[in-house]
């Protein structure tokens, strides 16, 4: 006995239909629509994160406590301070470190020493007229 393939009844017609569907569609998937479905709307007029304007370029530059003291964030100006050996933009930061800011006493100033020390007394900037503080004669523990 054989095998035969009777196709002159509708059903079994459509049932072979069904099966060589379902198998092209399962040997052969469908691609994935790839191309966006609009234009997204931050990209119609060019790039949206680029900035409004790029922040100056600051140079490497040498820093005195004479140099500094103009830094100290009064008149809305920029606010620097030193802490061993190295300068910190703390503009940003104008709530703590500007005039009337937690940190106000330390802005424009040498601040290595009052924050080895935990101190904001004014003792602890370095003088004006005396070179960055190196915490030389401080030991591991305080520094």
């Amino acid at each position: 006995m054989g095998l035969s393939l009777d196709f002159g009844t509708p059903i079994n017609t459509a049932l072979l239909v069904y099966i060589l569907y379902s198998v092209q569609k399962i040997v052969f998937p469908p691609l994935p629509d790839l191309a966006p479905k609009s234009v997204p709307a931050e990209f119609k007029d060019g790039y949206s994160w680029m900035p409004q304007s790029h922040p100056p370029t600051l140079l490497y530059q040498t820093y005195t406590p004479k140099t500094l003291v103009k830094y100290d964030g009064k008149d809305g100006g920029r606010i620097l301070l030193a802490i061993n050996g190295m300068v910190f933009d703390v503009t940003a930061g104008r709530n703590f470190y500007g005039p009337d800011g937690m940190y106000g006493n330390f802005a424009g100033r040498d601040a290595s020493r009052g924050m080895a020390k935990q101190s904001f007394a004014v003792e602890m900037l370095t003088p004006i007229d005396q070179p960055l503080d190196k915490l030389e004669d401080l030991d591991q523990e305080e520094v």
